[in-house]
């Protein structure tokens, strides 16, 4: 099986937050996303609804036609809004709310039972849960002692070192990748992953399930098209 592209469509919310409209219309992104070719949709909502909204969730969980990932610091509301709408997919991450974007892995060893806990609540309702960590070995094993199924990589130091030497800034994901597989856990990657970088990330780490990636993809589409941009990240996964 192939990687899977998940379009995160934070930005787009950004765009239509600043008017205060319906333009452009985030439902509406979504389905054009998996009509062009990519297989997952993640979204990041914060307590300030900044961007994606509670309600957008709701609204797009019966639009999802690939896999929903829904990401974020599960704070009480999170978890009630996660284990009403069902995803597919939640990825954990250690936020606090006023982060402009995700910048640090979980310490899994230290928020080990607090973790495991959560873990425990969103598999008992069928959701698969992946842990954002950094590309470290010893997180990696911690996120395993969760008994969660994924651990994401939080890849902004391999995209921040990639131009000055590629093989050393993928060094320690792929040795943290090797950790996962070896303690059983499936693979998913994101931040700051971009045309440039993906390829060589996905070639020296071949079993990588999913890639998350809003941002940069965002961006490109404002030159190349929505859906020459999907199609183009679809081509480094190759």
């Amino acid at each position: 099986m192939s990687c899977r592209l998940s379009v995160n469509i934070n930005k787009i919310a950004t765009l239509r937050n600043a008017r205060g409209h319906n333009l452009p219309n985030v439902l509406q992104v979504a389905k054009d996303c998996q009509r062009f070719g990519a297989e997952g949709i993640t979204v990041h909502p914060r307590p300030d609804e900044r961007h994606i909204r509670y309600q957008d969730v709701i609204d797009l969980k019966p639009l999802i036609t690939t896999e929903f990932n829904i990401e974020g610091y599960p704070s009480k509301e999170f978890v009630d809004l996660v284990l009403k709408v069902v995803p597919n997919q939640v990825t954990l991450v250690p936020d606090p709310p006023e982060a402009i974007t995700s910048n640090a892995g979980w310490d899994t060893i230290k928020n080990r039972n607090f973790l495991k806990d959560i873990v425990k609540t969103f598999q008992q309702k069928g959701i698969r849960v992946s842990i954002f960590v950094n590309a470290e070995e010893k997180m990696v094993n911690g996120a395993a002692d969760t008994l969660c199924t994924r651990v994401e990589l939080y890849t902004e130091s391999y995209a921040s070192n990639y131009r000055q030497d590629k093989n050393e800034a993928i060094k320690n994901f792929v040795l943290a990748a090797k950790e996962a597989q070896k303690v059983g856990l499936e693979l998913n990657a994101g931040h700051d992953l971009n045309l440039e970088n993906l390829k060589f990330f996905y070639q020296s780490i071949p079993w990588l399930k999913e890639v998350s990636i809003g941002h940069a993809l965002i961006c490109d589409a404002l030159y190349f098209g929505l859906e020459n941009t999907i199609q183009m990240y679809l081509r480094c996964l190759k």
